[in-house]
């Protein structure tokens, strides 16, 4: 199903401040070069003879142009033609043996191997009769051809209402082209007693229709009506068939509903032989100040677990018009899911991705926001799956989280300030959290006062924590509240060097950007505090320049350390594009980190784990990205993550992934998109062509296959064919596995969401390309005559 908005992908634009000051001097060093004013820039004139669509009234002003072996005729009476005769008017064009005009009637008539075509859509056969501005007349036994879609067909008659509609009767219609010989028959047909074409709504309609595959009727259909292009058009989607190891044989057939040009709905009930009918729907708006998708799905009567199941899955993105002036709009977010029972994330493995994890939350945040003020208010709440073989410790619920914050980056002296305001409630089942539930007051406020020069910057930072907890029950040491202060200081500061350089015979601009971070946070004692909402932060360069060791705000890190890096980074000169990156950085402690998490021990090694990373994309068709984690007391890494990917072009692509994390995990990841008979340079799709996709995620720790995906894709041109494998493991040692089957005729079904296997290869595969996905419009002078 298309999308609502076209995603792009955004290039980095990287500037340093020796670029930026470079580009902002420019006018003025124009001007004092005394350059001259630019002329402004040729624009051509559109002409009416290339426009793809004639307005009618311009249609019935043009002139109308006779051409044949042997012309006779009376003046504003009649004109006949025989031998090669021709009519041109506008867009339109009749070629025939022999064509009569009379002009009082407007009326055409044409006999003997009859060719018409109209704005990119042709006809041929024995006889034509037509009023030609009004587009209206039959045409016998005729074949024809729909630019659209290029779709052929044949009829006994075809009545054309106007030029944009047209009833064929007693008509086959397929996009098989056709191939020479007199028993060709196309791979799929389509037969109905009358078939109507809309080509300016670009929509078919059949009425006793039988659509056959390899001669072989797979659906029959009283009426249906399909869609001419890739717009968005009301009907069934490709069906899937599937055999799953949990829910028996499956049998999916899609439904897409084109509410409004603003709104759609796609249903996808599924009947599982071993389970039942599972009823599954999306929903999708999009309003200028909000948007949101609703997906549940239903099944009323599950035989193997004999209750009803159920889940939905709803976010919604947007503003409210609170009416009053002082206040102007407020935002809201909702992320809401749910589900019937903790089996449900194992026993339907396919259903969402959100539906099928083990934490579901529902979210729902109002915001406010006028210029250096802002504040939410959020209520959270958390659905925990249990399982009995790992089973979790529940997070705790915000009922609710109040927020505030003030900033301010304009004070005098060049000063910048902030006050960042917190209340929580957290609440969760006290048997399985074993710590008292808590009301939580937080204040952070800082002030900075940063210098930024061309080539170097300096921060200097101070900051004020403040912490009060309110108990609902004693704590270990008879308690029922605690306060907790603590301040910082840190100071961030760095360079930045320029040179130009030259790599491979490429002309680039090299940065060296050497940063020195230095944090001093005084020790104090957090021990006898509960943990609600923080973890250790991950060790990675997004974190290696921060004040505390801590995400959330139960811990704030004692720290007297200073975190030395470097980086280099490629550019282009012209585009500023960065081409690659290189990055070390440690940090060298000077005091014991006392501050820990429960079960935590202190923290006492003067220099940390050194991180190394890199970031290469010298050219468009590949990338290469890499961290490690070097232990230099052991000499080894202690975590590494190195990925790659290679697309040298359309429907090619491999991509591969290696995580390692010593003592806890150590996987490969590798996914792929490759013809598989298909010469080196062709990157189009071709009749004929086999396709090998996949996504194989293995555990080298466990020696075992954690989730896989393996399919084929078969292009047949007109058609196209694909079966997936997957496997989705479910627990330490049960897994689910799923074969899908899908049959997609090429301008008669289109693609949408619900339709497995499809939808399971893009989730699955980085940079999935449908086949057949039609890019750009077919312009009629592609068929001109």
């Amino acid at each position: 199903m298309p999308e609502f908005q076209r995603s792009f992908r955004r290039s980095r634009f990287t500037l340093t401040p020796v670029a930026f000051v470079a580009i902002a001097l420019l006018p003025f060093a124009l001007h004092a070069q005394g350059a001259p004013e630019m002329d402004p820039p040729l624009v051509l004139k559109s002409s009416p003879l290339l426009q793809e669509q004639i307005p009618q009234a311009m249609r019935d002003q043009m002139p109308t142009f006779f051409s044949g072996d042997h012309t006779l005729g009376r003046p504003d009476l009649d004109t006949v033609i025989e031998g090669n005769a021709v009519m041109r008017k506008g867009d339109m064009v009749v070629k025939a043996d022999r064509v009569e005009y009379y002009q009082p009637d407007d009326l055409l008539k044409a006999r003997g191997n009859v060719h018409i075509n109209s704005a990119g859509n042709i006809y041929e056969g024995p006889t034509l009769q037509l009023k030609v501005d009004a587009f209206e007349g039959f045409f016998d036994q005729p074949r024809y051809q729909i630019l659209k879609n290029g779709a052929y067909g044949e009829a006994s008659r075809a009545d054309f209402i106007d030029d944009k509609r047209v009833v064929l009767h007693n008509a086959t219609y397929s996009t098989c082209r056709r191939q020479p010989g007199p028993d060709w028959l196309p791979d799929w047909i389509l037969k109905a007693t009358s078939i109507s074409i809309d080509t300016e709504e670009e929509v078919g309609v059949a009425d006793g229709a039988v659509l056959r595959f390899k001669d072989v009727p797979i659906m029959a259909f009283p009426a249906m009506d399909f869609p001419l292009s890739e717009k968005r058009k009301s009907g069934f989607l490709p069906p899937t068939i599937g055999l799953d190891s949990t829910n028996g044989a499956e049998l999916t057939v899609p439904y897409y509903w084109n509410i409004a040009p603003n709104r759609d709905a796609t249903l996808f009930p599924t009947v599982m032989s071993k389970r039942g009918v599972d009823f599954g729907g999306e929903f999708r708006y999009l309003e200028p100040d909000y948007r949101g998708t609703l997906r549940a799905n239903y099944m009323p009567d599950d035989k193997l677990r004999d209750s009803s199941r159920w889940g939905y899955a709803f976010t919604h993105t947007g503003t409210i018009d609170s009416g009053l002036s002082g206040v102007g709009k407020l935002g809201l977010n909702l992320n809401l899911n749910r589900v019937s029972d903790d089996n449900y994330w194992t026993d339907f493995t396919q259903t969402s991705s959100t539906l099928t994890q083990r934490l579901l939350s529902n979210d729902a945040t109002l915001s406010w926001a006028r210029g250096n003020f802002s504040t939410s208010v959020r209520t959270l709440k958390w659905q925990t799956i249990q399982s009995i073989s790992s089973p979790i410790v529940p997070p705790y619920d915000r009922l609710p989280q109040l927020t505030a914050r003030y900033a301010r980056y304009d004070l005098p002296g060049g000063l910048d300030a902030s006050v960042d305001g917190d209340y929580t409630e957290f609440s969760a089942d006290r048997s399985l959290t074993l710590q008292p539930n808590a009301k939580r007051a937080f204040v952070l406020g800082q002030i900075s006062r940063p210098w930024v020069a061309p080539g170097w910057f300096l921060t200097p930072k101070v900051q004020l924590h403040a912490t009060r907890y309110t108990f609902d029950e004693a704590l270990v040491n008879g308690a029922t509240t605690a306060d907790r202060t603590v301040p910082t200081f840190s100071l961030d500061s760095g360079l930045i060097f320029e040179r130009d350089a030259s790599f491979w015979g490429k002309a680039l601009r090299q940065t060296l950007e050497p940063r020195a971070f230095y944090v001093r946070t005084p020790y104090r004692n957090q021990s006898n505090l509960p943990i609600y909402d923080t973890g250790a932060n991950d060790f990675n360069f997004a974190t290696v320049f921060t004040e505390n060791a801590f995400s959330g705000n139960d811990r704030i890190s004692d720290s007297n350390l200073l975190t030395l890096g470097l980086t280099t980074r490629f550019l282009e000169p012209d585009t500023g594009a960065e081409l690659a990156r290189f990055g070390i950085a440690q940090r060298l402690r000077f005091a014991d980190q006392n501050v820990t998490l429960p079960g935590g021990t202190p923290v006492s090694d003067r220099l940390s784990d050194v991180l190394v990373g890199a970031q290469l994309n010298w050219d468009p068709r590949w990338s290469f990205d890499s961290t490690v984690q070097y232990n230099p007391k052991t000499g080894r890494s202690e975590r590494s993550t190195v990925g790659g990917r290679w697309n040298p072009g359309n429907y090619r692509v491999i991509s591969a992934n290696y995580r390692y994390q010593r003592g806890t995990s150590e996987q490969i990841d590798i996914g792929w998109q490759w013809p598989l008979s298909a010469p080196w340079g062709d990157a189009e799709p071709s009749a004929g062509r086999w396709y090998s996709v996949g996504r194989m995620n293995y555990s080298m720790q466990d020696r075992k296959m954690v989730d896989a995906v393996l399919g084929f894709e078969y292009d047949a041109g007109c058609w196209l064919g694909r079966v997936v494998l997957s496997r989705t493991q479910t627990s330490t040692s049960t897994a689910s596995q799923k074969i899908a089957f899908q049959l997609e005729f090429v301008g008669f079904t289109r693609l949408g969401v619900g339709t497995n296997p499809l939808s399971v290869l893009k989730e699955n595969i980085p940079r999935y390309q449908y086949l057949r996905e039609q890019i750009s419009t077919p312009s009629r002078f592609s068929q001109y005559d």
